[in-house]
């Protein structure tokens, strides 16, 4: 077989492919990173007393009227579509649900300052059937101390006390029948009356709100009646700033509202922040697929030479802890070392030996004993490298000498 077919069998797939292979997998992870972050705000929140719900307590009904009917009623998914986006001059319409976030009905209320906004109180507990999840069944009436907790959010006053004393009411001039166990408050304007003294359909002093105490007269329960249906868009379109100017709130029921660390970092301050580390790791991989300059040759574990010999004789010492001891022993052999290039007798004792190194040098009194008492007194590197120098070289100035 020849050499190109050999290399051939061991890369099946060329670099092309590889490269274009390797995009498209960075890509799939970028996309699959941003859905799997934003999927939540795309989720619609159905059941209970929403817009999107189509059980008895919710809305669903009254949007799809509306959109009927030429009014094509928005949804507001965060704080800028109801405080400054283009919608925010349109009435918002709020239902409360028994489980939503009261901070959240809190954050509604500032931000609205000033701009039409109905409220429709809560009223029914319920529960989602088994067969049919965007259906549910009424269970009871929520306790009045419930609605009010949810009431004082907007305005501070409670609920009436008492049954209905009328059976019908005047919805903008369409007689409707009372709902069942009806909710009132007490206020001497109402803009829809029960009775003297009683609002279910009341404007709060000061701003621009509108509290709608009962929701059975534009919920889906209510739109089954097509008087009661009609009520219910009369009802919208007398408190619409202009006509087809209606939206409703998602933000209550947890549109919106899910903030993470995956946000922040494809999200403005910190995008730019985002972009640069994934710039900088594509540039560090551009650099890593080609050689900066030769490859470098694996060394040896065990190197040739005396000086190899020597630098791992220095390592074990290191790390045996024994440099410190090394001095006087290095100042005995180059006692000897002396000796015998100057020619010094044989069996000189060492105090006798240095005396005669000493009279070799005819310049400097005891210049070999102080130089060899220094490094045998040495007990660190520096000490130790001093006097090893001074030694040598007082040994080769005698030798020069001598020749």
């Amino acid at each position: 077989m020849s050499a190109p077919a050999a290399e051939t069998a061991q890369e099946p797939f060329s670099r092309r492919t590889l490269f274009w292979g390797i995009v498209a997998s960075l890509l799939a992870a970028a996309a699959f990173f941003l859905l799997s972050t934003y999927a939540p705000d795309f989720r619609q929140p159905g059941g209970g007393a929403t817009p999107l719900s189509k059980g008895g307590s919710g809305y669903a009904g009254i949007v799809k009227w509306l959109q009927l009917t030429g009014t094509p009623a928005p949804m507001a998914r965060n704080q800028k579509d109801i405080s400054t986006g283009i919608l925010s001059g349109f009435l918002l319409i709020v239902t409360i649900s028994p489980d939503s976030d009261p901070a959240a009905l809190d954050r509604i209320v500032r931000l609205r300052a000033n701009k039409p906004t109905l409220f429709v109180l809560p009223k029914w507990l319920t529960l989602p059937l088994e067969e049919r999840r965007d259906f549910e069944m009424k269970i009871e009436r929520l306790p009045d101390t419930v609605v009010n907790d949810w009431l004082g959010h907007i305005v501070k006053t409670k609920l009436g006390v008492g049954n209905r004393t009328v059976g019908q009411i005047d919805v903008r001039g369409h007689m409707v029948a009372a709902p069942d166990q009806l909710q009132w408050i007490a206020d001497d304007q109402p803009l829809i009356a029960a009775g003297n003294g009683k609002a279910v359909l009341s404007e709060v002093k000061d701003q621009p709100f509108y509290v709608l105490t009962d929701p059975d007269l534009i919920n889906n329960a209510a739109l089954k009646d097509f008087i009661k249906a009609q009520a219910a868009l009369d009802l919208i379109a007398s408190l619409e700033p202009a006509k087809g100017a209606v939206m409703f709130d998602l933000t209550l029921h947890g549109a919106g509202q899910r903030y993470d660390l995956a946000k922040l970092l494809v999200e403005p301050p910190f995008l730019a922040l985002t972009l640069s580390v994934l710039a900088a790791a594509a540039l560090a991989f551009l650099h890593g697929l080609g050689r900066f300059g030769p490859p470098r040759a694996e060394g040896r574990a065990i190197a040739f030479g005396k000086r190899a010999l020597v630098d791992t004789t220095a390592m074990l010492l290191r790390r045996a802890g024994r440099l410190q001891e090394l001095g006087d022993r290095y100042a005995v052999l180059m006692r000897a070392r002396a000796a015998a290039l100057l020619g010094a007798p044989q069996g000189l004792p060492g105090e006798a030996l240095d005396r005669w190194l000493d009279s070799r040098d005819h310049g400097e009194t005891q210049g070999f004993s102080r130089r060899f008492k220094a490094a045998n007194e040495a007990r660190n590197l520096a000490q130790m490298h001093e006097a090893a120098q001074e030694l040598h070289d007082w040994t080769t100035r005698r030798l020069g000498e001598r020749r």
